[in-house]
């Protein structure tokens, strides 16, 4: 699916995913690269997994919602795949084809963090299904906001609204399954250093995301100088 060719005669816009454990700042800093990429110019997109699609977001009332135990590993997993495809066909493909810039908080890597090593089902079941779901589409960057376990539940506790708090199925899972992710995503950020950057999240929101643009703008300043 990366090989679309773009409408047009536009030239393909680029997939710039946000990750990160419970608490990370995913959605905020989202919100703060989408509107710096419009200062710069750029037409962007944003969304989320799950989600991202109306047939997604119904898959996802089923993920984050109930209790912790609610699905095995391997089910939770086809649930996210099952939701990702319809967001990578109904949101993501056209967007990109479009030469629109695609934001998206969380993607592909949060399964294998959190199902592959959070919930131990392994590499193998991931990976097969992402060649099978995704072919060959796969962000151009993706940042990994970094934060201990201990602070990323404070702060999502602290952040919790009555909206949120409906959706804190991962949240409830116990500590050791959050040290698992963690080490997942960096074992991640270590695997693919050309596409994945880790990012310290403990500081401010501005900071971070002050980070976050440096990253951007090296990383595209063929496009955004």
């Amino acid at each position: 699916m990366s090989d679309t060719t773009a409408t047009a005669g536009k030239a393909r816009g680029r997939f710039i995913t946000l990750e990160g454990g419970e608490g990370a700042g995913k959605s905020t800093q989202q919100k703060l690269l989408a509107a710096w990429l419009r200062e710069q110019g750029v037409t962007v997109v944003e969304t989320r997994e799950p989600g991202g699609s109306p047939g997604a977001e119904q898959i996802r009332d089923l993920l984050v919602t109930g209790e912790a135990g609610r699905w095995d590993a391997l089910t939770e997993t086809l649930l996210h795949f099952a939701a990702r495809r319809d967001h990578v066909i109904k949101t993501i493909e056209p967007a990109l084809a479009r030469g629109n810039w695609v934001v998206c908080d969380r993607f592909v890597d949060s399964t294998l963090a959190y199902q592959g090593f959070g919930h131990e089902l392994g590499r193998e079941p991931v990976d097969k299904l992402r060649a099978l779901v995704l072919d060959r589409l796969m962000p151009d960057l993706t940042l990994i906001l970094d934060l201990p376990v201990a602070d990323g539940l404070e702060r999502a506790r602290q952040r919790a609204t009555s909206t949120t708090a409906a959706e804190d199925r991962y949240e409830t899972m116990d500590r050791a399954f959050h040290e698992r992710l963690r080490r997942g995503f960096h074992e991640i950020a270590a695997d693919e250093p050309q596409r994945c950057i880790l990012v310290d999240a403990a500081g401010t929101a501005e900071s971070v995301a002050d980070k976050i643009r440096v990253i951007v703008a090296e990383k595209h300043e063929d496009t955004l100088s």
